[in-house]
């Protein structure tokens, strides 16, 4: 854990700016095995850590498709966006495979199931062919995200079936088919792998009273309770309220790919906004790199958690 902290430390001196916009050069993004142009691989095809980070809602680009089928500013999208957590990610990775999407929410939400298809807006909507419609989907965050609170629907018209399939094949699929197949490769590598999946929040209540740090965990069914203590523990040793599922349990992301009893565990990390972002959560600010820290901090016990498991298991 400690060599952990160190090569951390040592990447976010490098980070003498942080800028808003992707890297210029990302030095450490090797080339993908799948046709995922969409998203954006740092680290090794086969993980060099049992803990691999995923990052689905920070993506910063808005398709001139999308831009000429909206009926809302675009800055009104933004409200979709996990703003600036992949760049929380980056500063805290170490030698984790990290996925990141750089296509907007607003064109896609890859934490939403495929089947997760809004009625009121997608001519391929099938209600006989999903479960019940969840709570997400009806207020219009399904797979396409539909309206939001603050500007009503986003979309001038209803979108075809060709076009909400072709964002699947091209952007979801892939996303998925890699975090499944870097998930396989290290939990066959170290006997067990851990999917944090990060995003963020706006605050969810008064500052000081308010948990700051949600985990999820999908009620205890994604992740054996030692990972999440582990990551409790490090909340309470920086200070920082937290909270476990609620108001945040974890979504499709880790419905699809947890599975505790194979030794595949994922937990889903909630940052409020305001420990990281400026004073109008447009940019990074003054919190950055003490959040940056706290996240290092996280993954380096997650993965001193994951070898202790393993080890303990080999000794039996």
């Amino acid at each position: 854990m400690r060599q952990a902290l160190n090569i951390f430390q040592h990447r976010l001196r490098r980070m003498h700016a942080v800028d808003c916009r992707r890297p210029a050069q990302r030095l450490d993004l090797l080339p993908m095995s799948a046709p995922a142009h969409s998203t954006d691989r740092y680290g090794a095809r086969i993980p060099q850590s049992p803990v691999i980070l995923s990052v689905p809602h920070a993506g910063r680009d808005y398709p001139a498709a999308l831009l000429a089928a909206i009926r809302v500013p675009v800055t009104a999208l933004l409200a979709l966006e996990d703003r600036h957590v992949d760049l929380l990610a980056l500063a805290a990775r170490g030698t984790e495979t990290l996925l990141i999407q750089r296509p907007a929410r607003a064109w896609i939400d890859l934490n939403r199931a495929e089947y997760e298809r809004d009625p009121k807006l997608d001519d391929g909507a099938d209600p006989a062919r999903q479960p019940a419609m969840s709570a997400k989907l009806r207020s219009g965050l399904g797979l396409i995200p539909r309206r939001l609170a603050t500007t009503g629907d986003i979309w001038r018209k209803r979108l075809s079936d060709a076009e909400v399939t072709a964002r699947i094949v091209a952007d979801h699929r892939p996303y998925h088919a890699m975090l499944a197949e870097l998930l396989a490769a290290a939990q066959a590598r170290f006997g067990v792998a851990v999917l944090l999946d990060i995003h963020s929040m706006p605050p969810i209540g008064l500052p000081g009273e308010a948990a700051q740090l949600v985990f999820g965990d999908r009620f205890g069914k994604s992740a054996g309770t030692r990972f999440v203590a582990r990551l409790e523990a490090e909340a309470e040793a920086a200070g920082i309220a937290h909270a476990l599922n609620s108001p945040y349990s974890g979504g499709h992301i880790l419905d699809r790919h947890a599975q505790p009893g194979a030794g595949i565990h994922a937990v889903q990390i909630e940052f409020d906004r305001t420990l990281y972002l400026d004073d109008v959560l447009e940019s990074p600010g003054p919190g950055f790199a003490a959040t940056a820290t706290l996240l290092r901090r996280m993954v380096a016990a997650i993965t001193d958690e994951a070898f202790a498991s393993t080890s303990a298991i080999a000794a039996e």
